[in-house]
């Protein structure tokens, strides 16, 4: 498909069909497409200063005040912000801060990573490996050292809360080598799956316990996406590190980055000259893409978006409900403006519907709805086809009951 053109929550390809945009395209317009606004901020910044360095000693007006403004929205205890150009580039930049504060604290041999299975986290290398699909490892193995996989919180597959998974991983490999746990408040592409409510106040005192960095994925739940403007803040928790991308511009220019907690800020302030923070990257702080960052911005506190995603989000969410009559519909779920649809073989007993989300998706097309699956797997850890929802948070209430319309009669015609 070739697309050339969009607005709001439509998209129009080069056949002039026009096509509701079911995930933001990759979870990340968040404020709609065909925001003159936000290419009048670029053009303007560049005809200004398009790019100058932000190495040491170094920066530029439009990432100072996307700085201060990210601060103002994020949590309270987080001090400051390191500016990447993706996803991945700031969950590396993450799991370095993480290492290096360590060393800075005189444990340098706490270094390995704690994730969860089925989540995302990006295809670099150190991402990939922190990636608990093994879809994403087959061609690329080996995985980087270091890093090891729990199971979820998952509610629908998964007695419990989940908690305790980590603390045993922590002891398994012993506190003294394990720098940090990293996990997506709402797992994404994994399956849209939010956590029970006692899970992440519970992953907070046991990080707490044993001295375990807290980072918190949230490039995809971030900005407004669950109906909070990130997404730790509906269980009251504070992470350590915070990695975000994607509704940072909703997607106009690439930018991501890393907020930290005032604890590790201060250590890379406080460094002597021979334990510098030696990281850094040609386009961090890129004076345009912040100049977008804050007229995005502008656009969700104008227009209530974050207010919005919720309101939207639970509209969404009751009305995907219904799907759970049809018979290949083992369970529905979300938070705000993310919904997840798993596709089961026997409702009974949840055995996983494998190569079928795709036949519906393509169903879905043909009837004006582009969105993507999670592709299921067996194994030891079951799931099965999973479509996702993600559309911008500017999407209507008419939109949104047409999105379920097309998947029920899209999951009908395929099962």
């Amino acid at each position: 498909m070739v697309f050339v053109e969009g607005h709001g929550a439509v998209l129009r390809d080069a056949d002039g069909r026009e096509y509701l945009d079911g995930l933001a395209s990759l979870w990340n317009v968040n404020v709609g497409h065909g925001r003159a606004e936000l290419a009048d901020a670029a053009a303007a910044q560049m005809r200004t200063l398009a790019y100058a360095s932000a190495y040491t000693g170094y920066t530029n007006a439009p990432a100072v005040r996307l700085a201060e403004r990210l601060l103002r929205v994020a949590y309270a205890n987080l001090s400051g912000v390191y500016f990447t150009t993706g996803g991945a580039e700031s969950n590396e930049t993450a799991f370095k801060l993480a290492r290096y504060f360590w060393r800075r604290q005189g444990r340098p041999g706490k270094t390995k990573i704690i994730s969860r299975i089925h989540g995302y986290h990006g295809l670099t290398l150190a991402a990939m490996s922190a990636t608990g699909m093994p879809s994403f490892h087959a061609m690329f193995q080996p995985v980087v050292p270091g890093f090891t996989h729990v199971v979820p919180s998952y509610p629908y597959r998964y007695p419990g809360s989940g908690a305790a998974a980590l603390e045993e991983a922590i002891t398994r490999e012993g506190p003294d080598t394990v720098a940090a746990f990293i996990a997506e408040p709402v797992i994404g592409a994994g399956g849209v799956i939010p956590p029970t409510p006692d899970y992440f106040p519970a992953v907070r005192k046991i990080c707490d316990r044993y001295d375990v960095l807290f980072i918190a994925d949230e490039i995809i739940t971030g900005f407004g996406r669950t109906g909070r403007w990130f997404a730790l803040d509906h269980w009251g928790v504070q992470p350590d590190l915070v990695s975000f991308a994607k509704g940072v511009t909703s997607a106009y220019l690439p930018l991501g980055g890393v907020m930290v907690s005032r604890r590790i800020h201060e250590s890379i302030m406080q460094a002597p000259a021979s334990e510098r923070f030696m990281h850094a990257a040609t386009y961090s702080g890129h004076p345009t893409c912040c100049a977008v960052g804050v007229a995005n911005l502008d656009i969700f506190e104008r227009e209530g978006l974050v207010e919005r995603a919720a309101a939207m989000g639970a509209r969404l969410l009751q009305k995907a409900q219904s799907l759970r009559q049809l018979p290949g519909v083992g369970d529905v779920r979300g938070l705000g403006l993310m919904c997840g649809i798993e596709l089961v073989a026997d409702k009974a007993t949840k055995a996983p519907a494998l190569q079928v989300g795709g036949k519906v998706v393509g169903e879905a097309r043909r009837r004006g709805l582009i969105t993507r699956i999670r592709t299921g797997q067996g194994g030891d850890h079951p799931i099965g086809d999973t479509i996702c929802l993600a559309p911008p948070l500017v999407i209507t209430e008419t939109q949104v009951d047409r999105m379920i319309e097309i998947l029920r009669e899209s999951i009908a015609a395929v099962t």
